[in-house]
């Protein structure tokens, strides 16, 4: 694929991804939300159906997150090929650990429906279900951990090749350094409440804009271009 193209292509990604990503995880809100772990369990065996396009829309975002992997390592890797190949690493170990999040949920979805049938080993299943449920942050912050560093080395492989917008790529670079540094302590614990949520906004802010711009404008300097990093 030509530079134009590989350009274009990262751009739809970069917007299907978010609308994607937003759409199942508004819809896991409602399916897999509740108040008591039975209560959430038996909120799942009603909405199965949600349940299930959920796990499709995983997998889905497995595949976009490795295209969009290939097509940022395309842009960028004649500018640092070693930090491009690493930044391509992180995209796809997010999309790996993604995979895996639809085994949870499928999971959960047996237990939910043993329940409401009446399961002679109900106490213990729920016990189960509670325990699926409790560790349901964990595969997101740990994929959202290797989307961060990855997004991190492109954002500033982006401005070191000043191939998007110089405070766009800016941005990028900030948004992303501060979920590498969230993320991980909200999987440890450390961190927890409105914090966890605002830190994605800067992170929106800059996917929604360079989605855009690649997809219009695409790159518009040689991804060799090594000039030192700047604000101007």
């Amino acid at each position: 694929m030509t530079l134009r193209a590989n350009a274009r292509w990262a751009g739809f990604l970069f917007l299907f991804y978010i609308v994607v990503g937003l759409g199942t995880l508004l819809l896991s809100g409602s399916a897999i939300g509740g108040g008591t772990p039975a209560e959430r369990m038996a909120n799942i065996a009603h909405h199965a159906t949600t349940v299930r396009v959920c796990i499709l829309g995983a997998l889905l975002q497995f595949f976009i997150a490795v295209s969009l992997g290939v097509a940022l390592y395309a842009l960028t890797r004649d500018v640092d090929r070693e930090l491009a190949l690493v930044a391509l690493c992180c995209r796809v170990t997010e999309g790996v650990v993604g995979a895996f999040a639809p085994l949870r949920t499928l999971a959960l979805l047996w237990v939910s429906a043993e329940v409401t049938r009446g399961h002679p080993e109900t106490a213990g299943l729920q016990a189960l279900g509670g325990l699926l449920l409790a560790a349901g942050p964990w595969p997101g912050l740990l994929g959202g951990s290797c989307f961060a560093v990855g997004s991190t080395l492109f954002s500033l492989l982006f401005l070191r090749a000043r191939s998007i917008p110089v405070p766009l790529a800016w941005l990028g670079v900030v948004a992303s350094v501060a979920l590498v540094v969230v993320l991980p302590l909200q999987l440890a614990g450390l961190v927890g409440g409105p914090v966890t949520s605002y830190v994605w906004i800067p992170m929106l802010a800059f996917e929604v804009p360079l989605g855009v711009w690649l997809l219009v404008k695409g790159v518009s300097t040689p991804a060799g271009d090594r000039r030192p990093l700047s604000m101007a």
